[in-house]
């Protein structure tokens, strides 16, 4: 069963979906370890009562960012991490770490990239630039990660109409409900079947279904 450690910078809700779906047998996966930068987040709590690993690393604290990826890397190491899992977590994978893991780092971003991302696209951020873009439908991305903001190889899309919605907090529920639907099942297509990346592309075995 494979290992991945889910960083997290907040609330951590697609954490404890994951978390869920795992409980379920919906993901074979074992969450062996969570990273956070953020010592006050509610994910920390959450994770420690459910008795998995909490590691807190903030490159923020390091006066020496080369440390800072030494421990990170050092404790997925520890923990024996295959893969990892975004979920609200706002600071930048070093490229070291994703030299280590290529391939093997998703993440899940609340619009349809390469629409409303990059550097300070994230969270309430997103849903405030889509809501005053007049758009009409929005959605969920899953994607590599890569050493450029919201620029990884899309694994897989969901839109989410959101023609009724007045205000970003609307948009907001609709697009997290959509990320916990399909962000356990894609993490298992990926885990369990073959796949290959061309360019920003990712295909799936053939005989495999999609997510």
């Amino acid at each position: 069963m494979t290992t991945i450690a889910v960083f997290a910078s907040g609330r951590g809700s697609n954490f404890m979906n994951l978390y869920q779906a795992i409980q379920e047998g919906q993901l074979t996966a074992t969450i062996g370890l969570v990273v956070s930068n953020n010592p006050g987040a509610p994910v920390v709590q959450t994770a420690r009562s459910w008795n998995i690993p909490v590691r807190v690393l903030s490159p923020t604290r390091y006066t020496d960012p080369q440390q800072y990826e030494t421990d990170l890397l050092h404790t997925l190491a520890e923990f024996h991490i295959e893969w990892i899992a975004l979920a609200g977590y706002m600071k930048k994978i070093p490229a070291s770490v994703i030299r280590q893991f290529p391939n093997r780092i998703v993440n899940i971003h609340p619009a349809l990239l390469p629409a409303f991302g990059g550097k300070g696209m994230y969270g309430m951020h997103v849903h405030e630039a889509v809501f005053q873009s007049g758009a009409q439908v929005t959605g969920v991305t899953i994607h590599f990660v890569n050493e450029e903001y919201d620029q990884g190889a899309i694994i897989f899309q969901e839109p989410v109409v959101i023609r009724e919605c007045r205000s970003p907090e609307e948009i907001a529920e609709k697009v997290l409900a959509v990320e916990h639907q399909v962000y356990p099942r894609v993490l298992q297509q990926l885990l369990t079947h073959p796949f290959e990346v061309v360019g920003k592309r990712v295909y799936f075995n053939q005989e495999s279904e999609t997510p």
